[in-house]
């Protein structure tokens, strides 16, 4: 059973190629018609497919379109054309936090963002102490969140998602969250949940987690799929690409 089916999916955006700063500028280019933007495609007829319980990585140089892709599957961005489909429970690790309050406590927040999860507040109560044992946060639950440093404020969400149990986890380089034993935690928590059969998509710089977690993988390149299949295979047509030669 497939736990995603992506179809041909291209996503483009609008570069302006001069900024306008007041609000008589955008009038006047509106008036004018001058859209002076370029067309970037961030991703070009891309299709693959995911099945349940598997672990698939997604790698590239910075601008392939890896981030974009994952985004789409989140529902954070739309295509211009193709289809997604998934099935069960998703929770994307795109940016952590969407949704916090600073000026709320850390306790009021999980019950924020946990709903934003689509988490009941019986179900919250039940796994509250989980959230904060696990983020390392229990004596600051009643700080406002504006108090936190950034690697508290990271902890905090990310240990909120991770307690949404979802079938499908979309992660974006999750493992530079907090410092060395937090990342370990972090790894150790993601292999757990492979274990158990959860579906996992990781888009990772980091090589070596990548062929630690995935069977598959994906190697996407200015928007387009280079190659897929065994994560090894495709490491190696990476380090090959990053060289100049041909995959």
């Amino acid at each position: 059973m497939s736990a995603i089916i992506v179809d041909n999916v291209s996503k483009k955006f609008r570069i302006p190629h001069e900024k306008k700063t007041t609000v008589f500028q955008n009038i006047v280019g509106l008036i004018k018609r001058q859209f002076d933007y370029e067309e970037f495609w961030a991703l070009k007829d891309v299709s693959f497919e995911i099945k349940k319980g598997e672990a698939f990585g997604i790698i590239g140089r910075n601008g392939s379109g890896k981030s974009t892709l994952l985004k789409i599957l989140a529902n954070v961005l739309y295509p211009n054309s193709g289809s997604v489909s998934l099935n069960g429970k998703v929770a994307s690790f795109l940016e952590l936090g969407v949704g916090f309050q600073p000026e709320l406590t850390a306790k009021e927040n999980v019950y924020i963002y946990s709903s934003i999860l689509g988490l009941r507040r019986k179900h919250v109560d039940s796994i509250y102490d989980d959230i904060f044992d696990f983020g390392e946060l229990k004596k600051f639950e009643n700080m406002k969140l504006k108090n936190f440093s950034s690697g508290m404020y990271l902890r905090l969400a990310f240990s909120t998602a991770i307690h949404a149990n979802p079938d499908t986890f979309l992660i974006d380089e999750v493992f530079a969250v907090g410092d060395e034993t937090f990342q370990k935690k972090c790894q150790d928590k993601i292999l757990q949940f492979k274990a158990e059969g959860k579906t996992i998509v990781f888009v990772s710089h980091n090589l070596e987690a990548v062929k630690k977690l995935c069977q598959r993988s994906m190697l996407l390149n200015e928007g387009q799929i280079v190659t897929m299949g065994d994560t090894e295979k495709v490491i190696n047509d990476y380090l090959t690409l990053l060289q100049g030669g041909n995959t």
